[in-house]
């Protein structure tokens, strides 16, 4: 047998190990998955269609082939929460590109207008340059950290308040990107579902819910005194 013969043989005895150790990778990431929704109380979805066109704005409303697995799905701090990858391809052909996103998103009480936080990057500046929104508030530091879009100026200066830019330059906050949309508060970043990020994540987000002024919520049919 020549070398390119030997090399296919080799090939050919590789492809099966590779999709068998492919199967048991998966495999032992569900179960690690169902695991960690039965110790949090949380239920085992899978698969949502919903969710995948639940949302317009970013990671979403781009690309085709858009869908949801490993979706899970339970309470915190007495808001219905879910933790799902998401992912849609981009292109066509030999040219597909296919995006992870790990998405968290959380229940609000009444329908907020949209309001969105991203970290103050270079893409963020260069968005700016090129005429994208930044709201400016009064702490240089929470300027320099983070890109705030609403299209309501009001209603971002009354939910970004000292208190909140306050508790949004620390550590576990600084980096993610949120949106509150509709009724649902949202947080992404690239790569898929990841366990030890999702205590820790809806912990600001439910700091960023909690920080909404009373008179905000009444303003949009909700009494948080009266829940």
């Amino acid at each position: 047998m020549d070398a390119s013969g030997g090399v296919f043989l080799l090939v050919l005895l590789l492809v099966p190990v590779a999709a068998a150790a492919a199967l048991w990778y998966h495999h032992r990431r569900l179960t690690g998955i169902k695991e960690w929704a039965g110790r949090m109380g949380w239920s085992y979805v899978g698969s949502d269609r919903s969710l995948a066109s639940r949302w317009s704005r970013q990671p979403f409303g781009t690309g085709h082939a858009r869908r949801v697995s490993e979706a899970l799905t339970g309470p915190f701090q007495g808001r219905q929460a879910v933790s799902f990858t998401y992912r849609y391809t981009t292109g066509s052909g030999k040219n597909q590109t296919t995006v992870t996103h790990h998405v968290l998103a959380m229940r609000l009480p009444a329908f907020l207008p949209t309001l969105e936080l991203t970290p103050d990057g270079l893409g963020a500046r260069l968005a700016k340059v090129l005429g994208g929104q930044d709201i400016q508030f009064e702490s240089e530091d929470f300027n320099q950290a983070w890109r705030v879009v609403a299209p309501d100026n009001r209603f971002a200066h009354d939910v970004v308040h000292p208190r909140l830019m306050e508790r949004l330059l620390r550590a576990d906050a600084r980096g993610l990107s949120m949106r509150i949309e509709g009724t649902d508060i949202l947080c992404w970043s690239p790569g898929a579902t990841r366990l030890d990020v999702i205590g820790p994540r809806l912990q600001v987000m439910a700091a960023v819910v909690n920080a909404v002024p009373r008179f905000v919520w009444l303003d949009h049919g909700y009494d948080p005194g009266t829940s």
